[in-house]
Order: C-alpha cells, then sequence, then structure tokens
C-alpha cells in the first residue's frame, strides 16, 4: 500500500464517518425539532446536541468496518498461559487467557487482517490451552508470525511453532522445550498434625499424586508416563512445526537460549526489532502494513466471576485448591 493509497483510504473512511454522522443527526433533528413545537423543540434541541457524541462514535464504527484502516492483527500472549485468568471489577486479568488469545484470532481472522503477528512474552504454562492458542495460529488464513519480546519458552515455544516464522531479541530467552509434572507433598505435615489419610476409590491410580501420601514406585512410574507422553507429543510438534529433527529437539534437553544462540541452532529465524518484523510483513504481503492490537472482550459477568474468585483465595480456597484437583499432580509445558 503506498502513501497516496494509504491517504486515499484515510480520505474515504472520513467520508464515510462524516455521512453517517449527518445522516444520524438529521433524522434525529426531523424526529425532534421539526415536527414537536414549542417546549418539545426545545428539548428536541437539547436532545439532538447529546445525540452527537454517540453519532460520531456509530460513524466511526461504522466506517472502520466498511473500510478498515489495518492489514496486520496483533495478538499479544504475556504472562502464564491458563484456560482463564479471569480479573476483578477494578483490574484487567493476569496472564494469558488462552479462550481469549483464541477468540482474538479468530475475530482478526473473520475481519480485514491479512497477516497475524503474535507477540510472545511467556514463560510457557498449561499444556491444552497453550495448544488451542497454536492450532488458532495455524488456522490463520494467511501468514503468521511470531515474535518474541523477553521470553518465549515451553507453551509460548508451542504457540512459536504454529507461526510460520519466529523472530526474537538477541537478549530474548527462548526454548525450555520440555513438560514437568508436580504435586506437593504434605504427608509428613500431616503425620505431625495428626492427619491421616483414607482411601476410598474406584480405580487403582485415581488418587495417585495426591499430596496427602507418599507415592508407590507404580504410581512414580505411572505419572512419569505420562510426562513422557506430552514430552514426545512436544517434541513431534516442534519438530514439524520448525521443520527440525527430532532428535536435535531432544538434543536441547529442555534449556533456556538466548536469542542470538537460539538462532544459531535453528530455534529462531530472525534476529531484530519490532520495526524488523513489520518490514517482513511488508515483504510478504508486499505492500505497506498497517497494524492494529486486538484485545480481549471482558465482559461485566467476567470481571465479576474473577473478583469472586480472588476473594474466595484469599479467604483460604486457594489453599484448599491444592486437593481439590482429582489427581493432585499438575502437567505443564
Amino acid at each position: 500500500m503506498s502513501g497516496g493509497q494509504g491517504r486515499l483510504w484515510a480520505l474515504g473512511r472520513g467520508v464515510v464517518a462524516l455521512v453517517c454522522v449527518i445522516g444520524i443527526v438529521a433524522l434525529a433533528w426531523l424526529l425532534l425539532v421539526v415536527y414537536p413545537q414549542d417546549l418539545t423543540t426545545l428539548l428536541g434541541v437539547v436532545l439532538v446536541v447529546s445525540l452527537l457524541p454517540l453519532s460520531v462514535r456509530a460513524g466511526g464504527s461504522v466506517a472502520s468496518a466498511v473500510l478498515p484502516g489495518y492489514n496486520v492483527a496483533e495478538v499479544a500472549v504475556e504472562g502464564p498461559i491458563t484456560r482463564s485468568t479471569g480479573g476483578s471489577l477494578v483490574s484487567s486479568p493476569t496472564g494469558a487467557d488462552a479462550d481469549a488469545i483464541v477468540e482474538q484470532i479468530e475475530r482478526a481472522d473473520d475481519g480485514a487482517a491479512e497477516a497475524l503477528l503474535v507477540k510472545l512474552n511467556t514463560p510457557g504454562g498449561e499444556i491444552v490451552p497453550s495448544e488451542d492458542i497454536r492450532l488458532a495460529a495455524e488456522r490463520f488464513d494467511g501468514p503468521t508470525v511470531a515474535y518474541a519480546t523477553d521470553v518465549c519458552a515451553s507453551g509460548g515455544y508451542d504457540i512459536a511453532s504454529g507461526c510460520d516464522e519466529l523472530w526474537a531479541r538477541r537478549g530474548s530467552i527462548v526454548g525450555s522445550i520440555g513438560v514437568i509434572g508436580s504435586r506437593v507433598n504434605v504427608s509428613d505435615l500431616a503425620d505431625e498434625l495428626g492427619v491421616s489419610y483414607e482411601q476410598f476409590t474406584a480405580g487403582e491410580y485415581k488418587d495417585a499424586g495426591l499430596p496427602l501420601k507418599d507415592l508407590s514406585e507404580d504410581e512414580r512410574e505411572y505419572l512419569q508416563g505420562i510426562v513422557d507422553d506430552y514430552y514426545d507429543d512436544f517434541v513431534d510438534t516442534v519438530a514439524e512445526g520448525r521443520d527440525m529433527d527430532p532428535e536435535r529437539v531432544r538434543e536441547t534437553e529442555a534449556r533456556i537460549y538466548l536469542g542470538g544462540e537460539a538462532h544459531d541452532i535453528g530455534l529462531v529465524d530472525e534476529i531484530g526489532t519490532r520495526e524488523d518484523v513489520e518490514d517482513r510483513l511488508e515483504e510478504r504481503l508486499g505492500e505497506s502494513v498497517s497494524v492494529q492490537e486486538f484485545t480481549p472482550s471482558l465482559g461485566l459477568r467476567d470481571r465479576i466471576g474473577g473478583g469472586a474468585a480472588s476473594v474466595a483465595y484469599a479467604f483460604g480456597a486457594g489453599i484448599a485448591s491444592v486437593f481439590d484437583d482429582a489427581d493432585g499432580f499438575d502437567f505443564r509445558f
């Protein structure tokens, strides 16, 4: 898109917005001023004036829908990746809400975006939510470029594997291609407090990993097997998405690398700044780029739910949740 085309685009959007504003104001004038008389007329004028800001906003929305001013959508994955991060009435969600990010990518794909820029600053997180974001990026109809700012590790790298290219800074932390399974062991503390554990389960491994009892060797082997299966899937995903030999991926041993070294061993395609990434997108699209940042659509219901969860945690529900998992075991990228 040349500079002249960009100016014509902006002019066209301005004309559409102006037409919408004039139309809304004219209609309001006819309904509230021309037909009514006397005091009603005065009230109509007041109403017309009060409708002006709304009409301007509506006109801008229509103009954006008819002639959108962007061709690249940017979606950020920042913080630990979870299924839902909630939030409160007065604060934004913390971490990366996978469902919200998937919704943003799908909204961008349905809109005017010809390319997708995925900004990554995450240490990873829950396995399936990370995969959901990667799959959404893979489904995007157009070039997809991932850009690692500070950290692109574990689940973040899984997401990057679903993009066509991965860029990073020389000081970015990249890698950690591995899986961790963890559990809290409070059996000794329970003994000191006189707390005993009674088992009422159906199925030999139903309570494997619960924190109130020690693991048996069979349970340890069983849980390690799940971690190993997740790791095999992760390696295959990276190998396919990054066009690398699976053994080369395993040789990284889940280590982290600075961006420059990650580039040298093939974990990163290019080293550069955000401006360099936009230049690359211009090459791929064959036109100048205008980036629109997509943000989560967080409603009042979501904020109330998140606020309630925060209050419950403060009163001790967070401690109780340690024992609430069916297996008491946490798997993460």
